[in-house]
């Protein structure tokens, strides 16, 4: 597959020809390798992508057709802002009906009206994905190395900008008890189910039959359109001021990223899970 890059325009990155932008991997690809992309970021840039999400629409058909997984993924969070999301039940549709993919119509409201302050500030923001994998089949995983929300750590936390993963109840889990926490065990039609689910779907590195849901945090983009203190090539404090596109809040570009990802990691241990245990 080759995807021609069309639309370049390398003249609105000459200020970073000899600046390091701050936060970046300007400096730390220069200082490990010699060399950089300067002209739009390179192996670094979310462009790199493309690859990801197209393996991922293969991978998200083979598990849809083959095992009845549904992977979506939404925007839940905006800086400050928070939307109300149930994993169980918001749609693609919901997801696509604005510009933000947040499926909770007054916050992303709200959302684009923020971005938009942001933007015309010269300035960005971050924010917070949910990814949910609806239908997975109990016993998908492996123990110890290569446990089911370690590899989907690993897959989300290899994305651009991306700076924090949690599963199920993540961070939030150390406010409670084990009596509070524990997702309780009933049978329902046959099979053992949870009652609640703040294990996100996994338990002990394998899939346990519930929906899996995890959040991604993701940094403001590093490029921004205002002054700010850096370095040069040559070793000298300079000021940076970077022009052209560059987008204020990743988030919404980044919802099929974190799909595609997503995809790929349960179809390699679904290939798996079939050949071990047939």
């Amino acid at each position: 597959m080759v995807v021609a890059n069309t639309d370049q325009r390398p003249e609105a990155y000459k200020e970073m020809k000899d600046k390091y932008r701050p936060s970046h991997a300007d400096y730390t690809y220069d200082a490990k390798y010699g060399v950089r992309a300067w002209p739009g970021g390179g192996r670094t840039s979310a462009r790199e992508t493309i690859g990801r999400v197209a393996a991922g629409a293969v991978a998200k058909k083979i598990l849809k057709e083959q095992f009845g997984v549904t992977v979506l993924c939404c925007v839940q969070q905006v800086q400050k802002i928070i939307a109300e999301i149930n994993p169980d039940h918001f749609t693609l549709k919901q997801v696509e009906s604005n510009i933000m993919r947040c499926p909770d119509k007054k916050a992303s409201e709200k959302m684009i009206r923020h971005v938009d302050r942001v933007r015309k500030a010269g300035d960005s923001v971050g924010g917070v994905l949910l990814g949910v994998a609806r239908g997975v089949p109990v016993g998908w995983g492996e123990p110890v190395f290569d446990r089911l929300e370690a590899d989907l750590a690993k897959a989300m936390v290899s994305l651009p900008a991306s700076k924090g993963f949690e599963i199920g109840s993540g961070f939030g889990g150390v406010a409670l008890k084990g009596s509070e926490h524990n997702d309780a065990f009933r049978m329902r039609r046959g099979k053992v189910r949870t009652t609640t689910n703040r294990s996100g779907g996994v338990q002990g590195g394998i899939s346990n039959g519930e929906t899996i849901y995890f959040r991604v945090a993701f940094k403001p983009t590093a490029t921004i359109l205002q002054s700010q203190d850096t370095v040069s090539r040559l070793g000298k404090n300079v000021k940076l001021k970077a022009r052209g596109r560059h987008d204020p809040c990743v988030l919404p570009r980044a919802v099929p990223m974190v799909e595609a990802m997503t995809a790929l990691v349960l179809v390699d241990h679904a290939l798996r899970h079939r050949g071990q245990c047939g």
